[in-house]
């Protein structure tokens, strides 16, 4: 039962991963690299596929041997989540606090993916 909920877990995120492709609020790698986690649990066949996909296969890949992000999903990363964070001060004109409880997660989140290694 553990195999197949991972699985169908690992499947849920690579679908997750191909709608962040158009949807640039959602992070495609991350879900593909926490696909590859339950997939490398469940079925090394699509953990194989998935490493050696022609699109997803090198920054999962990369991710996995040394924490590395590449520099232009840093900066596509980075990016995304000022400009997210900019619609939404210009939308909502939030209060303060608001605005800091939102600010806070980004600022964290963009710290960490400019602090990996650089693949």
């Amino acid at each position: 039962m553990k195999r197949v909920t991972f699985l169908a877990a690992g499947w849920v995120l690579v679908a997750l991963g191909v709608v962040g492709i158009f949807l640039p609020v959602m992070p495609t790698t991350v879900f593909l690299i926490a696909a590859a986690w339950f997939f490398a649990r469940s079925s090394p066949r699509f953990e194989a596929w998935l490493l050696h996909h022609p699109v997803f296969g090198p920054s999962v890949s990369r991710w996995r041997e040394n924490g590395a992000i590449g520099g232009r999903a840093k900066a596509l990363a980075t990016i995304s989540m000022a400009v997210g964070y900019a619609l939404f001060w210009f939308a909502l004109s939030p209060s303060p606090t608001l605005a800091a409880i939102v600010a806070v997660p980004l600022v964290l989140s963009a710290g960490f993916v400019l602090t990996r290694p650089t693949g």
